[in-house]
């Protein structure tokens, strides 16, 4: 049965932050993240959510954070309603399958996002530049091309309805400190290379992702979500070819459509076509099971 859960009001539960998609409820020394079904796209949140939405990129989330416990901590507790403060169990019908139960860090200002190939506003950027984020590549690359190494793009982390804007590397230092930019740096490539590995495996292929790194005293833990298609782009690996936009398992198609009825990418968005709501959900559980090797329905 599908379920949808635009905007959670805990009476009882102190809101911490709304973002574009989780709702987090601070309850002390930890935090409640609640994944609605809320979608974002030009980081504006569309009116209609994307039934189950939440539920899917919990279990992505909670998939590859598992995988990275060798390579990081991250700020997970749990993920099963039976382990939350007793003040949180009466709404555990809305929480099963889509909250965390997660350490409070300090989150750096900055999301560390990573390219393996050339696509979306690195393309544009290349095209009207030769570079992205300050970095310089190759003459003649086509769009969707693999790159020949990996590279790390940073941006900012705005408000919502806000544009998130890139930057440099040297204004990354500039915001956390060369030692934290550094570190961090080297982290991305490093799980960004653990997910794409597995995930070519199982016929995914991840262009590109973003990372999000908070601090609990002076140690650097993995937060919000991971490898999930609101943060990253999936392709399929059976039909990829360079040289144009790819079929893809995440919002790129949400963002195609938007694209194709000249939205000037200011709110109020857009309401969506009931094809669109239903073509967004079946990619992005159809992500979920390539990835997972289950059979979720929802």
């Amino acid at each position: 049965m599908k379920t949808n859960v635009i905007k959670t009001d805990f009476s009882g539960l102190k809101i911490f932050k709304r973002g574009k998609v989780r709702d987090v409820y601070d309850l002390g020394d930890n935090l409640l993240m609640v994944a609605t079904d809320r979608i974002s796209a030009f980081d504006v949140v569309i009116p209609d959510p994307i039934p189950d939405k939440g539920k899917i990129l919990t279990q992505i989330s909670l998939f590859w954070f598992d995988l990275m416990k060798p390579l990081l901590k991250n700020h997970i507790i749990s993920s099963k309603t039976d382990d939350y403060p007793e003040e949180c169990k009466k709404y555990a019908d809305i929480l099963e399958g889509r909250s965390m139960l997660v350490k409070k860090t300090n989150p750096l200002p900055v999301e560390c996002v990573v390219r393996g190939y050339i696509t979306g506003s690195g393309w544009k950027s290349y095209q009207e530049s030769g570079r992205i984020c300050g970095i310089k590549l190759p003459e003649g690359l086509k769009e969707s091309e693999k790159l020949a190494e990996t590279i790390f793009t940073p941006s900012t982390k705005e408000e919502v309805g806000t544009h998130d804007i890139n930057i440099d590397f040297d204004e990354a230092v500039n915001l956390i400190g060369k030692d934290i930019a550094e570190k961090v740096k080297s982290l991305s490539y490093e799980i960004y290379k653990k997910g794409a590995e597995i995930a070519e495996e199982k016929g995914i292929i991840i262009a590109d992702t973003k990372f999000e790194f908070g601090l609990i005293e002076d140690e650097i833990i993995l937060i919000d979500e991971v490898l999930t298609p609101d943060s990253s782009r999936f392709w399929p690996k059976e039909t990829y070819r360079p040289g144009g936009s790819q079929e893809s398992f995440d919002k790129q198609y949400l963002r195609d459509y938007l694209l194709s009825i000249n939205w000037d990418q200011k709110p109020p968005a857009p309401p969506l076509p009931e094809e669109v709501i239903e073509n967004t959900r079946k990619k992005y559980i159809e992500a979920l099971n390539k990835l997972t090797g289950r059979n979720n329905e929802f």
